[in-house]
């Protein structure tokens, strides 16, 4: 954005385009109080519609520190050969910057708070994947060719002194907005599809398309029924649902052991993000007694992923259903079989 056109009007705008378009994610030091916590507050105030005006604040106060601690000398605060420096100018390209995270993180099945403190909803737009090289390649295209042709341009004796890579920053913007325009209509055609069949004889009552990382007609289908939930293979070229590789999780029966498991701190947290979630209990035997709760999203029960689901966790309950143990999956986190060998700790 920064060579598309803004930084043709103040010095320092590349800059605080770039760290105003990532200062949302300051909210990823909540992890290091816990992954839980991080959960509870990833993608909340800082990304959201009110939040925007104070993180371009921020951002241009680091701005203006790194400036003056630049440039010490009162007579050196224009950098030469650029436009001047414009602080009001700066927050509206902050402003912007900043507004630009939200539809990235937006377009993702993670999901984003965009009207908090005033609404908690989580909004997912489901059409790209956490990591996505194709957008990656079309952004580093659109700074790294102009790059390219710029050498050229020297080494023939042609050059400006406008600042370079206008056209390719533009095209690259345009190539993002025609790739979330392409998978969002196959993410349509994939949800009509999956709406519009009939799952072991049952019918739908939600569905959910979630896509891969790069095969823009590849989605993993999240299907509720009454009584079950299944994740099916769906391809939105045809579209077709694989209903033959489908895996079925039965809904189980609501026990005490779940209701506790739900009023934790972790399911709490994890229930009010979750979108297709899915708990079963598992009694503790041999010399350690209580139970052990496993939530998952469905949303990311990948069938090509193997081991614990990305995004799941745990409660540990003791015989009186008091919380031992909580927390999400890492290699560390405890299992079943871990927890029968080992005492447990003490209500939490």
């Amino acid at each position: 954005m920064g060579r598309a056109g803004f930084n043709r009007k103040s010095a320092l705008a590349t800059l605080t385009m770039v760290l105003a378009a990532e200062a949302a994610d300051v909210d990823v030091l909540w992890g290091l109080k816990s992954p839980l916590a991080a959960l509870q507050h990833h993608r909340g105030i800082t990304h959201s519609f009110v939040g925007v005006p104070f993180v371009a604040a921020f951002t241009l106060g680091v701005v203006y520190v790194i400036h003056r601690i630049r440039h010490r000398r009162p007579g050196d605060m224009a950098p030469r050969g650029k436009p001047p420096v414009r602080w009001g100018y700066l927050y509206l390209c902050a402003l912007i910057a900043a507004l630009t995270h939200l539809p990235l993180d937006y377009s993702t099945a993670y999901g984003i708070r965009l009207f908090e403190p005033f609404n908690y909803r989580w909004y997912s737009w489901d059409i790209l994947y956490i990591l996505d090289p194709v957008i990656w390649a079309v952004l580093i295209a659109g700074l790294a060719l102009p790059a390219l042709f710029g050498l050229i341009n020297e080494e023939i004796g042609a050059r400006s002194q406008a600042p370079r890579g206008r056209a390719g920053a533009i095209m690259a913007l345009l190539c993002l907005l025609a790739i979330w325009g392409f998978r969002d209509y196959q993410h349509r055609r994939a949800v009509s599809a999956m709406d519009s069949f009939l799952y072991r004889g049952a019918e739908p009552q939600r569905v959910g398309a979630y896509p891969y990382m790069i095969n823009p007609f590849r989605w993993h289908g999240v299907v509720e029924t009454a009584d079950f939930f299944e994740t099916v293979p769906v391809n939105s070229a045809g579209p077709d649902i694989d209903d033959a590789r489908g895996r079925i999780f039965y809904k189980p029966e609501v026990t005490d052991v779940l209701r506790a498991a739900d009023s934790s701190y972790f399911g709490l947290v994890y229930l009010d993000w979750a979108v297709f979630p899915y708990a079963r209990e598992q009694k503790l035997e041999s010399e350690t007694r209580g139970y052990y709760v496993e939530f998952q999203d469905l949303r990311y029960t990948y069938p090509e992923i193997s081991g614990r689901t990305a995004l799941g966790g745990y409660v540990v309950l003791d015989p009186d259903l008091r919380v031992l143990m909580q927390g999400m999956n890492s290699w560390t986190s405890p299992t079943p079989e871990s927890l029968e060998r080992q005492p447990l700790p003490a209500p939490q």
